[in-house]
């Protein structure tokens, strides 16, 4: 690889990891169950069938980033900083996994010395867009939409 330098900036390599899966997971967990009160991660990890410790790690990235909240005491636990309508897929996912580019090369700008001739940077940069623009256009509220009409209650 000739003339090219990978980025420092955290780029994804397109594939979902588990934590940026749970994330989303637990961000709708929080959006069906709180009713207004903080979820307890425990119960959370119960529904979700994903170990308590391992969520722990992920909702301290999730508040780092202002999504949640954490309440402490009696009946303590996580709840959203804004409603579901607010957050974007896009938005949770990026506070787990950094950038969403197909190839290093988008993120941070390309360092390449073939950038200048580069064509194939076009089909990323499609790629790219089309990612961000399902990604940025799905919101939390749609999955608790989705959630409630293949779950009625």
């Amino acid at each position: 690889m000739t003339g090219y330098r990978e980025s420092k900036d955290k780029v994804m390599d397109m594939k979902i990891s588990t934590k940026g899966r749970y994330a989303l997971r637990l961000m709708l967990d929080l959006a069906l169950h709180s009713g207004g009160s903080a979820v307890s991660l425990r119960d959370a990890a119960a529904r979700q069938e994903i170990s308590d410790k391992y969520l722990e790690q992920i909702v301290t990235q999730l508040s780092r980033g202002g999504l949640v909240k954490s309440v402490r005491g009696a009946g303590g636990g996580y709840l959203l900083t804004r409603k579901p309508e607010e957050y974007t897929v896009g938005e949770i996912l990026r506070q787990l996994e950094g950038e969403l580019s197909p190839v290093s090369c988008l993120a941070g700008g390309c360092r390449c010395s073939r950038a200048d001739q580069c064509v194939t940077i076009e089909v990323w940069q499609e790629i790219q867009a089309a990612v961000d623009g399902v990604v940025d256009r799905i919101t939390l509220r749609d999955l608790v939409d989705r959630y409630h009409a293949k779950n009625p209650e």
